[in-house]
């Protein structure tokens, strides 16, 4: 999209952040049932995981702070929402539902945060925030799904309570291409710095 980019780069968009240690990893709902295209997932999602996991594994080798977050409704449907009114299917998202749990590559080891939400931003309603803010984050690594609904969701959020926001690219997936392209570069234009891993992994020497 050239023209568009002619138009956000002359009306001053799109600024660098910058890698600012100390940096956290966030990973959005790498789970089971966004994994699988007979559920919730499809697209580039399965190539975004297999990428996360070099990049976790980095990143605990570091010794940076690791957050999760699962979607997770109540066995009840007491906590149903509009959320859950646009995407019916979310409510089978239970705590026990093997669909909502975070895929075997990637599950947390102690230490590491859980978030379990029921809205798109991992931040909403939850203590994420407070908790990166206790162990002095600054720069918080994206990776999950999908691209442009809960990844985008919570990069806004990140922004807005003060993170900044680092996508990787190639760590993030969408069950269709058209709304991950477009995602990326909306959020790279107005929130968050967008790079793939391996750039990450090209800066870090300087970074952290």
């Amino acid at each position: 999209m050239p023209e568009e980019t002619e138009v956000y780069r002359r009306q001053g968009f799109g600024a660098g952040l910058g890698v600012q240690p100390p940096l956290g990893l966030l990973i959005v709902d790498f789970v089971n049932g966004f994994a699988d295209p007979a559920v919730f997932g499809g697209g580039n999602i399965p190539q975004a995981i297999a990428s996360t996991v070099p990049l976790l594994a980095l990143v605990r080798e570091r010794g940076w702070p690791v957050a999760h977050s699962r979607i997770v409704y109540a066995d009840d449907d007491g906590d149903a929402n509009v959320f859950s009114d646009k995407v019916p299917g979310m409510l089978t998202l239970k705590e026990a539902s093997p669909a909502s749990a975070i895929v075997d590559a990637l599950a947390p080891q102690a230490g590491e945060l859980v978030v379990r939400k029921n809205v798109p931003s991992a931040f909403f309603g939850t203590t994420l925030a407070p908790w990166l803010v206790q162990r002095g984050v600054r720069t918080l690594l994206v990776a999950g799904c999908v691209t442009s609904g809960c990844v985008r969701a919570s990069v806004v959020d990140a922004m807005c309570w003060g993170f900044r926001p680092l996508v990787l690219a190639d760590c993030v997936g969408d069950r269709a291409i058209a709304p991950h392209e477009a995602s990326l570069f909306d959020m790279q234009q107005k929130y968050a710095d967008v790079m793939t891993s391996a750039e990450l992994r090209e800066r870090l020497p300087a970074a952290a």
